[in-house]
């Protein structure tokens, strides 16, 4: 069962954060920025080569969800087979700085990670 999307957030203090983790929660979404940033323009199985660890139907609900959020651009090209490509869009640009600084993070501390969980 899917869980309601920004369904209520809570004008206490924490609101604007709760506001933002809410857009870009799930395991896939940061991932797939950041490669979008990175990378520009991908195609949905270019997506799933740099990730290998999804699964498309996954992908194909994140992607959903950010695109509906505004994060993210679909262009659908009219031919045969279908053609379609995925961008950041101007306001899934200004996660720039937020990503930048995630890995940044995850860099410092991979290895507690990796420690800590054996092979992971």
């Amino acid at each position: 069962m899917a869980k309601a999307r920004h369904s209520r957030l809570d004008c206490n203090p924490g609101c604007p954060v709760e506001a933002a983790i809410s857009i870009i929660d799930g395991k896939w979404k940061c991932v797939i920025l950041w490669h979008l940033l990175k990378g520009g323009i991908f195609r949905f199985n270019e997506l799933v080569r740099v990730m290998p660890g999804i699964t498309p139907r996954t992908l194909t609900n994140q992607l959903r969800e950010m695109e509906a959020d505004g994060l993210i651009y679909r262009v659908v090209y009219a031919q045969v087979p279908p053609k379609v490509e995925y961008s950041l869009s101007e306001r899934g640009r200004t996660l720039t700085p937020i990503l930048e600084e995630l890995k940044i993070w995850g860099d410092a501390n991979i290895k507690l990670f990796i420690s800590r969980d054996g092979n992971r």
